[in-house]
């Protein structure tokens, strides 16, 4: 063993590399995308790393090496999660040979999600066992066991970070490369009474599950990481029972303190109720702290029921824990002193007020060609009644003022089937339905395969920028990349539409203002589905060009670029309309909307 400062997420993936992964797949989405950039990062040559299409893709995938005896893992957030519980429940009853872990990264706040819903839930609804890490290094541990214990059941288990552990930073104890388990897939051995799902075959296994899960509540109340500490004087009558982060939290409010019993669950399911029933012993009152839901609240309030116990349960559903939102050191001290009775600790390190902090809504980035694309269709349809459909990226940005360009957004892909319905309802609407390449090959070629068969109206904008730049540009299937390092033909988006059935497919580039203004207004105007592709890289991934100037001389201080466009480029200074140097890319968008020729290249050309 030897010591490394590790992220919760780089943690995650070493400790399943030691534990003997044999294939990691996966779909980016914050909080989980490092895990597996950090397996495609130290992979010596033995692991298989995968960005799949989707992640129902991915779970599929580790499904079918974990049916051969290998160690799999899967990767997502957990909205993606949503996306892959179709095979999730049937893999459920199925289970598998090898060791499958399936990591949900939840996203309490939210801070980057659409969502708070919490996996927890997802792990008693599939039935599937379910571990909650609270530390980097409990991360690290838990990840091995997580494999250990799926091999031993033959089940897929669920392993559910939350942001604050994915992205924490810890100095932890990891082993040694000899230390590493070595796993050898034997192979998939062909026997379809148990991997052809019937419902013969669900039944039994069903029966299976729940014999199971109640063995493995037994085996859960041992397990090291589920820990009860006694009360610090040994006579109080209160409890805190908690979890993951909160957990972390509210230890950090009880040092120096003259601390009540404390349970850590770390196997929210199958719930370990042994261990509860230890916990619950000789307390009157029990506080739970939880991200995000009523979990631990809801199964002790049941076991106090079953067991005829007198301890009140409080938590989130007797509104003494909030009920939305992330939970901070200040939140778990501040309920914890409720609840002890104790004063309550001053949230501020002097008496002076703290300065409001300026509002930073995010912004699409100087000279991101999605802003270009967006008022291309915004002129273009200009008095026309329009509804604009988006999605979930980087372009979802393109909702701001003055902009405004985003009227719906669901879930990835949804706009596409959106805009249909729509147009179905209201038939007078030009109907468009922007989405990003990625996402395109993610979740948006249904849709397009739909709109194509039942004959919609409507407009598909994809804007290609050539990677997933919202979680930190990963490769796709229309970059010619893979995680593996392989060069391979790129699928082309063209093709794709083409070969569905889209007669009208025309690319363009969005920098390029009036082509690509005449372009939306000639495809828009056709009846049926239709597709404009507006390609240009991401500002992000590019050298940029030198910055534009504004000529003082010409400037009328109009502002319509800033008022038009709201690049953050361009800038007000001492009344005057400035372009900041540092930011812009010398796109030269808003050379193309200056309505007196203001604005040049690097020599005012």
């Amino acid at each position: 063993m030897h010591k490394e400062f590790l992220m919760g997420n780089a943690a995650i993936a070493r400790g399943a590399i030691a534990a003997g992964l044999n294939l990691v797949s996966g779909y980016p989405g914050t909080p989980s995308t490092e895990v597996l950039e950090t397996a495609a990062k130290v992979n010596k040559g033995s692991l298989y790393v995968e960005w799949s299409v989707n992640e129902k893709a991915a779970l599929e995938l580790g499904a079918g090496a974990a049916y051969c005896g290998a160690r799999s893992m899967v990767t997502m957030k957990q909205v993606g999660l949503n996306v892959a519980s179709d095979p999730l429940m049937s893999l459920a009853y199925i289970g598998v040979k090898g060791g499958m872990v399936i990591l949900v990264a939840d996203d309490p706040g939210p801070i980057s999600s659409q969502t708070e819903q919490d996996t927890r839930h997802f792990a008693s609804f599939s039935k599937l066992p379910c571990f909650d890490p609270s530390s980097v290094q409990e991360a690290y541990d838990m990840i091995q066991d997580a494999f250990e214990y799926s091999e031993r059941f033959h089940t897929p288990v669920l392993f559910r970070p939350t942001t604050r552990v994915c992205h924490g930073y810890a100095s932890i104890d990891v082993k040694d490369e000899d230390e590493y388990s070595a796993n050898k897939p034997e192979g998939f051995i062909k026997d379809s009474s148990k991997w052809v799902i019937f419902p013969r075959l669900s039944y039994n296994a069903h029966i299976h599950i729940e014999e199971r899960n109640a063995e493995l509540s037994g085996i859960f109340s041992e397990y090291k990481h589920n820990i009860i500490t006694p009360a610090a004087d040994g006579k109080c009558r209160k409890g805190i029972a908690t979890h993951g982060i909160s957990y972390t939290y509210a230890m950090e409010a009880l040092r120096d303190k003259s601390a009540p019993k404390l349970f850590k669950v770390s196997t929210p399911f199958p719930f370990p109720e042994e261990a509860a029933l230890e916990f619950l012993k000789d307390l009157d009152e029990v506080l739970c702290i939880e991200e995000l839901d009523p979990i631990i609240e809801r199964e002790l309030t049941y076991i106090c029921g079953k067991h005829h116990l007198n301890t009140k349960i409080r938590g989130k559903l007797t509104h003494d824990v909030k009920t939305a939102g992330e939970n901070t050191c200040s939140s778990v001290a501040g309920n914890i002193a409720d609840f002890m009775g104790w004063e309550k600790p001053s949230v501020s390190v002097s008496d002076i007020p703290a300065p409001e902090l300026p509002v930073r809504p995010p912004v699409l980035c100087a000279g991101c060609p999605h802003r270009a694309s967006f008022y291309a269709v915004k002129e273009a349809m200009k008095g026309k009644k329009s509804v604009f459909c988006g999605d979930i990226g980087c372009y979802t940005l393109g909702n701001a003022m003055p902009l405004d360009m985003v009227d719906t957004c669901l879930c990835m892909g949804a706009g596409v089937n959106i805009s249909q319905g729509i147009g179905k309802i209201e038939p007078d609407t030009a109907c468009f339905a922007f989405v990003g390449d990625s996402t395109f090959f993610a979740s948006a070629i249904t849709g397009a395969v739909n709109a194509v068969y039942n004959q919609a109206d409507m407009t598909l904008v994809v804007l290609d920028n050539s990677t997933t730049a919202m979680t930190g540009h990963q490769p796709h299937p229309g970059t010619g990349k893979t995680m593996m390092g392989q060069v391979v033909d790129k699928v082309s988006i063209q093709e794709v539409l083409r070969g569905i059935g889209v007669k009208t497919v025309e690319t363009v580039d969005p920098l390029d203002l009036s082509s690509a203004v005449s372009t939306v207004k000639r495809v828009a105007a056709e009846k049926g589905v239709k597709a404009i592709i507006f390609k240009s890289p991401c500002a992000v991934l590019i050298k940029p060009e030198k910055p534009a100037v504004i000529d003082e001389n010409k400037c009328i201080n109009c502002r319509k670029c800033i008022n038009s466009l709201g690049c953050p480029g361009i800038i007000i200074s001492e009344g005057k309309v400035k372009i900041d140097g540092a930011l812009c890319t010398g796109c030269m968008l808003c050379s193309q909307v200056c309505p007196v020729n203001a604005i040049g290249g690097a020599d005012n050309e």
